[in-house]
């Protein structure tokens, strides 16, 4: 799961925010396996749930303020 944990991490640093299933579609992983990574670095404090309507999935600590 670390190597699945390390791709999704690399995802979010190039976006401010991914639904599950976009992170599982551009890594090539399962949903599920994205899912359970994604739990794991939650509970580590390396990503956040945002739920703006539905939920998606940010690096932790990044800034999501709308601009202008």
């Amino acid at each position: 799961m670390e190597e699945i944990q390390a791709k999704i991490l690399e995802y979010l640093g190039t976006v401010s925010k991914a639904k599950s299933r976009e992170i599982a579609d551009k890594i090539g992983e399962k949903k599920r396996a994205v899912d359970k990574a994604c739990s794991a670095l939650a509970k580590e404090g390396k990503v956040e749930y945002l739920y703006i309507g539905t939920s998606y999935i940010t690096l932790a600590g990044k800034d999501h303020t709308p601009k202008g």
